[in-house]
C-alpha cells in the first residue's frame, strides 16, 4: 500500500517555484542506474519493466532539468516527459515491443 505525500518543504511562497535542491543530481544518478548498457542491451532489452523505468527516469531527469514546477503553461520539457512517460505505459502494459537491435540490420 502507497503511503501518503507529505510534504516536507513549504507548499508555497519563493521555495516552491523550483525544485529541491539536489533532485536533478539524484535523478541523473537513478537514470544511469537504470539505463541499459551496450554490454547488457540483449540480455535485458526485452524485460519491460526494465524499460519502462528507463523512460520514467529520463522523463523525470526531463522535468527537473528544463522545466519549472510553477510553471502553468505545458512546455517543451514536460511535453517530452510526457512522451517518454506514454512509452512507459506503452511497455507496462505489453503495447511496445523491441524493435530488434539496430547494428544488426534486422
Amino acid at each position: 500500500m502507497l503511503s501518503p505525500w507529505i510534504p516536507s518543504e513549504p507548499t508555497s511562497g519563493p521555495a516552491r517555484q523550483q525544485w529541491p535542491e539536489g533532485t536533478l543530481e539524484l535523478a541523473r544518478s537513478l537514470q544511469q542506474q537504470l539505463a541499459i548498457n551496450d554490454r547488457d542491451w540483449h540480455a535485458l532489452k526485452s524485460q519491460r519493466c526494465r524499460r519502462a523505468s528507463e523512460q520514467i527516469a529520463a522523463a523525470l531527469v526531463q522535468l527537473l532539468a528544463a522545466d519549472q514546477p510553477a510553471a502553468r503553461s505545458t512546455s517543451p520539457a514536460r511535453q517530452e516527459a510526457i512522451a517518454l512517460l506514454e512509452h512507459a505505459i506503452g511497455w507496462l502494459k505489453a503495447e511496445v515491443s523491441d524493435p530488434g537491435c539496430p547494428s544488426h540490420g534486422h
